[in-house]
């Protein structure tokens, strides 16, 4: 990891944005990338610093880049980032190093301090998109502890499958459903059929979920019928952010045998819009915990010792919500479950080297998602279909209210915070989405 370590996470340092000072999510050691647009203006890339995004395009038309960090900066100044997350590490990280002399405090700064109007925006004034289209989006089961609950739930004895602890299970998703954080969430139609109904109905989803997730943000690709090697795997993924696959329980229950989730899963998935670069999260690595006695050793494709002793990562997760009436009280939002990126039961390089071992050809701008990362106790459950036991048992929360699943005008927000002593904490801006009534038919 010292290695990786560079100027780009020297604490002391600050920027000359004022909101930056600081700042618990997006200080100067963070620079997250992201495609925003301000009014009538089209998409482009930018990098949130404070309060503030940091126009790229006309930074680059201001002559603030050259040489790699130029050709780097054209890329993340797209409509689209695929181009830039298609780019070798060496190009992002000179860029990184180049945001950071021109937004730090210091004679570097000065010139891009001089063009402090045209150069930064508001963030609250701008519109986030997604920011990269999106060509495969696959959803891993790699959170053990939420695997193991639902093992239990379902009176499984052992609780988890053969495989769980062999092979990183994943199922593909739709990535056309994929929407950046704030989009309204509406509750899908389907068959949905109860234990006491003796045929399925259509018709709204009654048990509408949550799934506190890790978005995987993929770079360099690989060639049809190329594996990634366990010890490459790393230099394929760009960033990480938040992630929230909804899903309808009910009708995920009826529909998912044998081929397992459809309709459950395709209407909506939220990730927050800023991905957070690998050469940010340096700092935040971690050892991958032992696997506890008794567990087998991966195979030898999916075994790196390196990526052992710093493939994962320290990165604290919440799930909160906020009610219809906890609004107009004016209340805070209630937090559901806290939560960590430590309990992942497989490393990222491994769920890369995995999902390519047959040939699959990865793509820059693919995510993953992580599978839901719930904690080994109740506090950090992270879905309902956890918390409520399937609905045999109400949450309550703050405002006097309970829930078993989402209702309609629930808002749901995802968080995540990466700290470590003597370093700058730094966050992924909040996944957020509001959940809307379904749509009548017929």
């Amino acid at each position: 990891m010292s290695r990786e370590l560079d100027e780009t996470h020297d604490v002391s340092r600050q920027s000359w944005v004022a909101s930056a000072k600081s700042h618990p999510v997006f200080p100067l050691q963070n620079l997250p990338f992201g495609v925003f647009s301000t009014g009538a203006d089209d998409p482009r890339g930018g990098v949130a610093i404070g309060d503030e995004i940091f126009d790229l395009k006309r930074a680059i038309e201001a002559g603030l880049f050259a040489g790699p960090a130029l050709e780097a900066a054209k890329a993340a100044a797209a409509p689209t980032l695929n181009g830039f997350m298609g780019l070798r590490k060496g190009l992002r990280a000179a860029l990184r190093k180049r945001l950071f002399a021109l937004l730090a405090e210091g004679e570097d700064s000065v010139e891009a301090h001089a063009f402090e109007a045209t150069l930064l925006h508001r963030a609250a004034s701008c519109t986030m998109h997604v920011p990269a289209t999106i060509g495969s989006f696959t959803d891993f089961f790699a959170g053990i502890h939420h695997a193991y609950n639902g093992g239990v739930r379902n009176k499984r004895n052992p609780p988890l499958l053969p495989n769980y602890k062999y092979v990183p299970v994943a199922y593909h998703s739709r990535a056309s459903s994929i929407h950046a954080s704030g989009t309204p969430v509406r509750r899908p139609n389907g068959q949905r059929k109860r234990a006491d109904e003796s045929a399925p109905t259509f018709g709204p989803s009654r048990n509408l979920d949550f799934e506190l997730e890790l978005g995987v943000w993929i770079g360099p690709g690989n060639a049809p019928g190329e594996p990634i090697g366990i010890s490459r795997a790393g230099e394929h993924v760009v960033g990480l952010c938040m992630l929230n696959d909804w899903s309808a329980r009910d009708i995920q229950a009826w529909e998912y045998q044998p081929l397992g989730p459809f309709l459950s899963k395709n209407f909506g998935t939220t990730i927050s819009p800023w991905i957070v670069t690998m050469e940010a999260l340096a700092p935040f690595r971690r050892a991958q915990p032992p696997r506890p006695e008794g567990d087998p050793t991966p195979l030898p494709y999916l075994w790196d010792e390196a990526d052992q002793e710093s493939g994962a990562f320290d990165i604290g997760l919440e799930a909160l919500i906020r009610t219809k009436t906890m609004r107009e009280k004016g209340m805070p939002a209630h937090r559901l479950s806290a939560s960590n990126v430590k309990h992942l039961y497989w490393t990222i390089s491994q769920m890369v080297a995995h999902h390519t071992c047959g040939g699959c050809n990865l793509q820059p701008g693919d995510i993953f998602g992580s599978g839901t990362l719930s904690a080994p106790d109740r506090s950090g459950w992270g879905s309902f279909s956890e918390l409520s036991e399937d609905g045999r048992t109400l949450v309550e929360l703050a405002s006097g209210e309970t829930r078993t699943f989402l209702q309609d005008g629930d808002d749901l927000i995802l968080r995540a915070r990466a700290e470590r002593e003597g370093y700058a904490a730094i966050g992924f801006g909040d996944c957020t989405g509001r959940i809307v009534p379904a749509v009548e038919i017929g």
